[in-house]
């Protein structure tokens, strides 16, 4: 079964052979293979540790594994969903190493990772790791290496005050938090010693040569697709936004150095190509990219487009879509109500969705998905009436054009200026009543779980006190209900659930990831959350 599966793979780059002195490394994704293959951050990691001489690298997934070494120095992991912390336990388990770090000897090796998770925040899960990377892995993941060179045989304590030195790499070890009580605010973070950084910078990488996959499969999720990231962050930064705010600056990747090249490398081995970005349409020469992939040469490519921002929805973008098998496009509208958008930051108006979706008919598109959220802040009842409008509004614009809202609920995420706002509880309600009012009209709905949100914002403005938690929930199960047992089972150690979830943070209050600098400071985020704030009160 195993080597079946890695037989499938086509690779884009040429692996390196490991010299006498290679460091043993096994880079992991918490997950089963054809989910993590399909993940472009881990193809690309794995790649670049894999061409490099002075290392020899295995990969591990949840379901299979290559050839592992007997005794590897560093074990890496790719975390891009928050609830895979508890195949990181079971897979460390399975390779007999304590899941907390401060159990570890100088015989296990130093777990490090990265990722989308890791990177908004680490906190909940510091205890497991030894080392975490934030940011981007393009300078960040050669440092850590290059650095870990120098200390390979030092003692472990050594090896970690080394690697704290190096700009965007966290030692959750090497800092001390306090609280005003065990169940109260943070009352501090502090390094343990003043050689160490008090704040750690997240990496950001400025070049304009982006990602492309390094390997393709058909055992991927995405069957044979070949990605290739033609934007990095968002230009629109809507205020709740974790993939514009956490990743800024906006940055796009050079026609002619980097898309055309890539695309062609590419479509050598494969027919199907995916366009990655989180405003893919707004990358300058986005008209010049959809000509050069108009051409007769690649007329059997099958083409999928990440979320398009809904003014740039023209005719030509649905018919090149169209042509190139694509049956359905998907446009991020957050909320029916202008006052809502507005209040986010969403520079969108109704009869601009309502053209997108005409565009998107005439083009030749059958279907439209359109993403929408309640709860956020500001928002009232006679908002989510409005969203139910603009959807009867865009059905009557379009007619045949099938329709579908996925809808998720606000969730809090570090590093934005939404961070301080808890999730609003009438929100299950509100996904109950959109689906009361579009599906009699033939409208699919499809909502996001409330009870996943609820886990999602625990997780992503959760402290170190929620590590206990972790591991009693693995033993209960990923439902809302184990999260609630763990909290009774650990009530006086860790503040309650309401207080993670649902509380209105205090702009004066001491963050969980306040040490870990992203690329706005706190004061640009206050002033971003103060405008949202006058636009929610002027509405009143």
């Amino acid at each position: 079964m195993t080597s079946s599966v890695f037989d499938c793979e086509r690779l884009l780059f040429t692996p390196a052979t490991p010299n006498q002195d290679a460091i043993p490394v096994i880079f992991a994704f918490p997950n089963e293979y054809t989910v993590g293959i399909t993940s472009l951050g881990y193809q690309v990691v794995w790649a670049t540790l894999a061409m490099r001489e002075d290392l020899q690298v295995s990969r591990l997934f949840t379901d299979i594994r290559e050839q592992l070494p007997r005794h590897s120095e560093l074990l890496g992991f790719s975390m891009s969903w928050e609830l895979d912390y508890v195949n990181i336990f079971n897979l460390l388990e399975s390779l007999e190493i304590p899941i907390r770090a401060n159990s570890r000897n100088q015989n296990h090796p130093l777990i490090f990772g990265g990722g989308p998770v890791l990177t908004a925040n680490p906190e909940p899960y510091a205890e497991f790791f030894d080392v975490i990377l934030l940011g981007d892995g393009e300078n960040l993941l050669g440092d850590f290496i290059d650095t870990y060179k120098k200390v390979r045989n030092a003692d472990r304590e050594t090896q970690l005050k080394t690697l704290a030195q190096v700009p965007g790499i966290y030692i959750p070890s090497l800092y001390v938090i306090e609280y005003i009580t065990p169940d109260g605010e943070i009352k501090s973070i502090n390094p343990i010693s003043a050689e160490i950084p008090p704040i750690i910078q997240k990496q950001t990488y400025r070049g304009n040569t982006l990602s492309a996959s390094t390997v393709v499969t058909e055992k991927a999720a995405w069957e044979n697709i070949y990605m290739v990231e033609v934007v990095r962050s968002c230009p629109e930064m809507c205020r709740f936004c974790l993939a514009s705010y956490l990743t800024l600056p906006f940055r796009t990747a050079s026609l002619e150095n980097s898309l055309i090249p890539g695309i062609e490398r590419g479509l050598k081995v494969t027919n199907r190509l995916g366009l990655l970005g989180a405003s893919v349409t707004q990358h300058p020469e986005f008209t010049e990219l959809l000509d050069y992939i108009s051409q007769p040469k690649y007329d059997d490519v099958r083409l999928s487009v990440a979320s398009v921002r809904t003014n740039t929805v023209t005719v030509k973008l649905a018919e090149t879509l169209a042509k190139r098998d694509t049956r359905s496009l998907t446009i991020a509208v957050e909320s029916g109500s202008e006052k809502v958008r507005k209040i986010v930051n969403k520079k969108l108006h109704n009869d601009e969705i309502i053209q997108a979706a005409i565009n998107a008919k005439a083009g030749g598109l059958s279907s439209l998905k359109l993403y929408g959220m309640v709860g956020i802040p500001g928002e009232e009842a006679e908002d989510v009436d409005a969203t139910v409008k603009m959807m009867e509004g865009v059905r009557k614009a379009a007619p045949g054009l099938r329709l579908t809202l996925g809808c998720s609920t606000f969730v809090p995420k570090s590093h934005t200026p939404f961070q301080w706002f808890g999730v609003n509880k009438q929100a299950e309600k509100r996904l109950h009543l959109l689906q009361k009012y579009l599906k009699p009209q033939g409208m699919e709905f499809r909502p996001e779980s409330y009870n996943w949100s609820i886990i999602q914002a625990l997780l992503s403005r959760g402290d170190r006190r929620l590590s206990p938690l972790l591991e009693l929930t693995r033993d209960f199960g990923d439902s809302l209900g184990s999260y609630k047992r763990a909290f009774k089972q650990l009530k006086g150690k860790v503040p309650d659930l309401d207080f993670y979830v649902h509380s209105n943070w205090s702009t004066e209050q001491i963050l969980p990831w306040n040490h870990l600098q992203g690329p706005l400071p706190q004061s640009t985020l206050i002033k971003h959350l103060a405008e949202a704030t006058n636009l929610e009160l002027n509405h009143k």
